[in-house]
């Protein structure tokens, strides 16, 4: 059975790891997708065309995929371990679970609104976006790893600093594009 168990978790992870690279790269498609859209003819057309289709092959072939298999998986994980769903990290490992799934959702969401040429969102609101999937992947790598020792309020504290963190490294980003556009 420890075989067995180690190849169900190996493929979960794989497909978790998938399935977090796509959430971390399609808001950068996104951000690209809204700037292309502030552009003049022919760019905005040729520029749109192009992240409309490597968007969706991204959501499709990837993200969408490694979404459904990571939660199959897990799924399977916990029905050879139900004893896991008694342990108090595992319940907030799964209310995590569920943000990523609602911030996964919120992209598809996002993904086909772009798709229809209705820009919705600033690019500045998507970089704030992109941080998303940064703190949840935080918060599940320690809940998984510390389990029972986690200290909650060192957690707490490390995952607000986090963010703090991610909107310092935002707004600096912000700043030294404005002075070099090419940045």
């Amino acid at each position: 059975m420890t075989d067995y168990y180690n190849y169900i978790k190996s493929l979960h992870l794989i497909f978790v790891v998938t399935w977090f690279a796509g959430l971390f790269y399609i808001p950068r498609l996104f951000i690209y997708h809204i700037e292309a859209n502030q552009k003049s003819s022919p760019e905005k057309e040729i520029l749109t065309r192009q992240l409309k289709l490597m968007t969706k092959r991204l959501w499709f072939i990837i993200t969408w995929p490694s979404a459904v298999l990571a939660t199959f998986f897990a799924i399977w994980l916990l029905i050879l371990y139900p004893a896991w769903l008694q342990q108090p990290w595992m319940h907030i490992k799964l209310v995590f679970v569920l943000l990523l799934i609602a911030y996964h959702l919120k992209n598809h969401q996002i993904f086909k609104q772009l798709q229809r040429d209705e820009v919705r969102y600033t690019s500045k609101f998507m970089r704030i976006w992109n941080e998303g999937a940064t703190l949840i992947l935080f918060a599940v790598v320690f809940l998984v790893i510390l389990k029972g020792t986690f200290n909650w309020i060192f957690g707490v504290v490390g995952i607000v600093g986090l963010g703090v963190l991610l909107m310092l490294g935002i707004k600096l980003y912000k700043r030294i594009r404005d002075k070099n556009p090419d940045a």
